[in-house]
């Protein structure tokens, strides 16, 4: 997601007019990320991106946005919410979307389980009636308000024009949780009216009262505030679908109270700029995939590479980027990644007329290291860079050079020397890290070096240009410019520390980019003239002696002593592990730390360590069943001797997150278990297997974790699915590819216009690999077919995975009555 800026935000009832405001990433009502509060404005400008995978299903995927109130609770000023099912018309598009008005009677999730049963009853004056027996079996998925959810239903039938017929029946609250069972039956008479004597005429006017009315089912949360009771969600049934079946069960998603009121003018509120990126893919086991999976990962010894299905790939897409991610994980994930960006780099530098311009434009080359060097050097960052990066978001200090921009008391020669100095400890710590520079970026500046080197004999300082162009200008210099894009910060940093990054980032990408007239790469004159500090022989010999040591093959010291490399931090809450024997084992929050050492908690960031566990000592991370503490988002670290650290995250995705990283940290140990139990040890026994004794082995098998081998978490099934969709998205591009292979070899005479815009260097080669493609992909195509008509076939709607109510499954059922002859 990026999140764009806000516009016309309505003003403030204060005589200042301006607002604070921040925005939150909700799915369906669980907030997942929030932005920065943007300070007096009615036009609030974000721009932060947020990548997550999402571990759970969702209805709406939603943005609020708040205006900050110190002293109450922050009131929202309106929301954009957009239907799962309606994500792909927005996706990769900047969007402008109208603020909504939020009533709280709108804002629903989860489902419910109903039964309803309609029977005739003889009274013992002989009269006839009908009697309605609702069974409200359990909800999943209710929301959590203000940290709690403690709900309870109410049922009531309501006549034709929904006149209420009985007074509501309520069932018993359920503290704690937002999957409630409760298993109760509520019974109601529907009599029949007594004022006719003919039989014929009494039966359908009967069955016309029974088809007007309505049962209806409200869930609250009950809350000890003293504004009463807050809506969760409600279902209308009307009565009339009891006609062909006295009996019904099935699940419905809750919907928003039907209160029949106008919406307010929507355009009152301003609106929000998004841009949403959303995939789905559906991913088979691993036999599926290897046909074409070995036409990819042969790419690297196709001669030429133009020929090869990663390249191909590269050309049919819209953007080099779209195909450049999947590319890059599955090379890395099957260790083939050197190799192919060789290749391709080889070509490219081949094709290249001037040394000047070498690896400068959009190719697929460059975005495949661009993308290789975000996952393979995150840690090298976060080493090399964070330290200081933390330093000048804190302290402030001014950096403004440019006359124009001073602030009122700011002097400009300490503002000079004050960025003087970042620039000299930055370049400092970039060109004294080689050695900790990961061996595959190193393998792959080698191949680079020597083809430069090779391709342009008569120009010695190529050899650093083709490295220092990704090091440097792609690396180094955005990580300074956007720390949060290289999750070296949490959110953008503020504009004055924008602005010191980006004069940091501009003079470190003229320091690495060794072009002989320095100063008139700069445009501002102000820049030119602070670049003077910087035009000595010894930063230019620094910035060479660097791109040596990194792009030397073989050159590592396995023996230098490995800095413990921070992986993730943030607060988080514990149960308290009962180290005591008495005293309560109460819930509080901590700072947690994970690095490649060592995982640790303390009361505040910065604090000393409260518990240390070395990562030898985790033996499993699961998840915990909501059951045990009647809490969200837990899950558990196992550790020697059954000693279990309960942790509750913020959020899904953050759970998520924390579980997958310290599974994957801990992938090696030797003692990890191979079952757990997924509840906890509570009041003398395990609530999932009742085992009474506290160091009982697991009942459950642990979910296997990554193979040892994968340093970096890709799953290679996925990633060939990714690509599979993507050549089936240009389906017609292949073909068209085909056809320019086929003109090519027969005539070899000038292109036919709409033929060049491929690469195709022999048409042979290509049209070979192109035939193995456009089969692995239609082989591909019909397994996913077949499996979504088996899967229609098994498909019960109002079953708990497709609620009554779901409209992506309504959209799925057409699409597929369309393609088979089975009707629903």
């Amino acid at each position: 997601l990026s999140l764009g800026e806000a516009k016309n935000l309505p003003t403030y009832p204060g005589p200042n007019k301006m607002r604070d405001c921040y925005c939150t990433v909700n799915l369906d009502q669980e907030e997942v990320f929030r932005t920065k509060i943007v300070e007096k404005s009615l036009c609030p400008f974000y721009g932060e991106d947020f990548y997550c995978e999402i571990p759970r299903t969702f209805r709406h995927l939603s943005f609020y946005i708040f205006d900050r109130d110190v002293f109450r609770r922050d009131s929202i000023i309106g929301k954009v919410a957009i239907q799962k099912e309606d994500l792909q018309k927005y996706h990769n598009r900047d969007t402008w979307f109208q603020l909504q008005h939020v009533d709280a009677d709108s804002e629903v999730q989860g489902k419910v389980h109903l039964e309803l049963r309609l029977s005739e009853v003889i009274t013992d004056t002989g009269v006839v009636c009908h009697k309605l027996a609702t069974r409200v079996l359990e909800c999943q998925g209710l929301p959590i308000v203000n940290g709690q959810c403690d709900p309870y239903a109410t049922v009531t039938l309501a006549g034709p024009s929904r006149q209420v017929l009985h007074k509501a029946k309520k069932t018993k609250v359920k503290k704690k949780t937002n999957n409630p069972h409760f298993d109760e039956v509520f019974y109601f008479e529907v009599t029949r009216p007594s004022s006719y004597n003919k039989k014929s005429h009494f039966d359908i006017e009967d069955v016309d009262e029974v088809d007007k009315m309505e049962i209806r089912v409200d869930l609250w949360n009950a809350s000890n505030l003293k504004f009463g009771d807050e809506f969760l969600g409600e279902l209308r049934l009307p009565l009339k679908f009891l006609r062909q079946s006295s009996s019904y069960e099935a699940w419905y998603f809750l919907q928003p109270r039907d209160n029949g009121n106008k919406s307010l003018k929507p355009d009152d509120l301003g609106s929000l700029r998004l841009n949403v990126v959303y995939t789905e893919d559906h991913v088979f086991s691993s036999d599926y995939y290897s046909p074409l999976r070995d036409v990819l990962l042969k790419s690297a010894d196709v001669e030429p590479v133009s020929a090869s299905a990663a390249h191909i790939l590269g050309e049919v897409c819209r953007e080099k980027q779209e195909a450049a991610i999947p590319l890059v994980r599955l090379f890395l994930h099957y260790g083939r990644i050197v190799p192919f960006i060789s290749a391709i780099a080889n070509a490219e530098v081949k094709r290249t007329q001037d040394p000047n311009t070498i690896f400068r434009g959009n190719s697929l080359t460059s975005k495949c290291i661009d993308e290789t060097m975000k996952l393979a050097g995150m840690h090298y960052l976060q080493v090399t860079l964070k330290p200081i990066i933390d330093e000048i978001c804190q302290v402030h200090k001014p950096c403004e050079i440019d006359p124009v921009k001073l602030k009122d008391g700011e002097n400009l020669e300490n503002n000079r020397e004050n960025l003087r100095q970042y620039v000299d400890r930055i370049f400092t710590v970039i060109t004294k890290s080689g050695v900790s520079c990961p061996t595959v970026m190193c393998d792959i500046f080698f191949s680079l070096r020597e083809s430069a080197a090779k391709r342009f004999q008569g120009d010695l300082d190529v050899r650093y240009t083709a490295v220092s162009s990704f090091i440097f200008l792609r690396f180094f210099a955005p990580a300074i410019l956007s720390p949060n894009l290289f999750q070296l910060t949490p959110h953008h940093p503020d504009p004055q520390t924008s602005r010191t990054l980006t004069l940091i980032s501009k003079t470190i990408q003229t320091l690495g980019s060794l072009s002989k007239s320095k100063s008139a790469n700069f445009k501002e004159s102000y820049m030119a003239t602070f670049y003077d500090y910087f035009n000595e022989q010894k930063y230019a010999d620094a910035v060479k002696n660097f791109l040596d040591l990194i792009s030397s093959s073989g050159r590592r010291d396995h023996k230098s002593i490995e800095q413990p490399i921070l992986l993730k931090e943030g607060f988080m809450i514990k149960r308290a592990q009962g180290r005591k024997r008495f005293g309560m084992k109460n819930f509080k929050k901590r700072w947690f730390r994970l690095t490649n050492h060592e995982f640790t908690y303390q009361k505040s960031k910065g604090d000393h360590p409260l518990c240390s566990i070395p990562i030898e000592n985790i033996l499993a991370v699961e998840r915990l069943e909501e059951e045990s503490f009647k809490m969200k988002n837990m899950f558990q670290v196992i550790q020697p001797e059954r000693r279990v650290l309960y942790i509750q995250a913020n959020n899904c995705v953050e759970a998520k997150d924390w579980i997958d990283i310290l599974t994957k940290v801990s992938q090696c140990n030797k003692k990890r278990l191979t079952v757990y139990h997924p509840s906890a040890y509570l009041n003398g026994h395990w609530l999932c297997c009742k085992a009474t004794a506290d160091n009982t082995p697991g009942c459950t098998p642990c979910t296997g974790g990554l193979p040892a081998n994968i340093q970096l978490d890709i799953d290679g099934d996925r990633e060939t699915e990714r690509i599979y969709s993507l050549f089936n998205l240009y389906m017609p591009k292949l073909e068209k590819m085909q056809e320019a292979c086929g003109s090519k070899s027969v005539y070899d005479g000038p292109e036919e216009e709409e033929y060049s815009t491929f690469v195709i260097d022999d048409p042979k080669e290509t049209y070979k690999t192109l035939k193995l493609i456009i089969e692995g992909v239609g082989t591909l195509e019909q397994e996913h077919a077949q499996y979504k008509r088996d899967k229609f076939k098994k498909t019960k709607y109002g079953s708990q995975e497709h609620p009554i109510g779901d409209k992506s499954f309504q959209t799925y059922i057409r699409q597929q009555s369309e393609i088979s002859a089975h009707s629903i």
